[in-house]
């Protein structure tokens, strides 16, 4: 009994491909594209994160103005309002803000939200304030 085994052709093919050198290039070029980009985009990378600041002051607005419907005076306490504060990247947490409530009387509050992070290095530090009309200041921008 014969057995017929096919001869395999090992050729080595050669595939087209992209050498290091030119790899490194491109990235090089990628890496100055986004350096000369980058301080353009630092305004709206500030703007952005500062939307966190604005939705959890409304939202401590609301809560306030619940207690305040209910005890006829606003608090100065987080717990009084069910008011969690969120973890912020100083506490290994997604927050770029620290919150507090910095006023507070039978007529009226203001609450702040501080920046924990310089987000463009300049050293300034971004605050917002929210006070028991809903205005929303910013005090500080970054």
């Amino acid at each position: 009994m014969k057995r017929n085994f096919k001869k395999f052709n090992l050729k080595k093919k050669k595939i087209s491909a992209f050498n290091l050198q030119e790899l490194l290039v491109v990235l090089v070029i990628i890496g100055i594209l986004i350096l000369l980009a980058l301080p353009n985009l630092m305004p709206l990378i500030s703007k952005t994160k500062s939307l966190e600041a604005q939705t959890q002051l409304k939202h401590l607005y609301n809560l306030e103005r619940q207690y305040f419907f209910m005890h006829s005076k606003y608090s100065v306490a987080f717990r009084d309002i069910n008011f969690e504060s969120p973890k912020n990247v100083q506490e290994n947490g997604n927050a770029n803000y620290s919150y507090e409530i910095i006023e507070s009387s039978n007529t009226s509050f203001k609450a702040r939200a501080t920046s924990v992070t310089d987000f463009d290095g300049d050293g300034i530090f971004n605050v917002w304030e929210i006070n028991q009309d809903q205005n929303l200041i910013e005090v500080i921008k970054d």
